[in-house]
């Protein structure tokens, strides 16, 4: 049997709600830079969070419909922006992963004409693109006498929960199907997948209280 612990569920959106609130008591600081709209990107995901889940058992399709194609592109794109355009000023490497991301939609629903479908192409894509920016960062922070300094870095913060939940999820999207037909293996991925969730919205509060915007 598949579980989903709703104690995960809530947990998750305290989190999400941590790191907001954290956000708004920084805006001050932030509002001229643009980690302001790191902030405004948590919003737009603990409001999400909260309608979908009170209105899923009467909109599910609706909501499953909205979060594929609306939701889940927001996640990523705002991810590229953040680490290609802002951290690691490569605004071309920008431009072509959004294009690589928007062309996996393209050949999913090619897949899904045929006698097998990929339901996790779009999520396998992102997570590997996002893999390759925070190889990138890492590797930009280690080079840099910045390292030093590492506790007041905003981006060693999202790097690592990036990487935990993005990243250490790739085996859960990329072969969710196949897991699925699994469902002790299944709970377990779950349960990594939640409690890594959490740790990344804790890791970005984390960035607000001990990161600092550079002057």
């Amino acid at each position: 049997m598949h579980e989903q612990p709703k104690i995960l569920v809530h947990l998750l959106h305290l989190c999400e709600f941590i790191a907001l609130v954290a956000g708004i008591i920084k805006f001050k600081s932030l509002k001229n830079s643009y980690w302001k709209w790191f902030v405004f990107y948590l919003a737009y995901i603990f409001v999400y969070e909260i309608i979908s889940y009170i209105a899923k058992a009467e909109f599910k399709s609706k909501i499953g419909y909205f979060q594929s194609y609306i939701h889940i592109p927001i996640e990523y794109l705002f991810l590229f922006w953040l680490f290609a355009v802002k951290s690691l000023q490569k605004r071309v490497l920008f431009y072509w992963f959004s294009v690589l991301f928007f062309l996996s939609f393209v050949i999913d629903a090619r897949l899904q004409q045929g006698d097998f479908t990929i339901k996790s192409l779009n999520t396998t894509i992102g997570n590997l693109l996002l893999l390759i920016l925070v190889m990138l960062e890492f590797n930009k922070q280690i080079k840099s006498d910045a390292i030093l300094n590492f506790k007041e870095n905003k981006m060693f913060y999202i790097n690592i929960g990036v990487t935990l939940f993005y990243v250490g999820n790739m085996p859960f999207f990329g072969w969710y199907m196949t897991i699925y037909q699994y469902p002790s293996f299944w709970n377990g991925f779950y349960k990594y997948f939640m409690i890594s969730n959490c740790i990344m919205y804790l890791l970005f509060a984390a960035s607000f209280v001990w990161g600092k915007v550079k002057s």
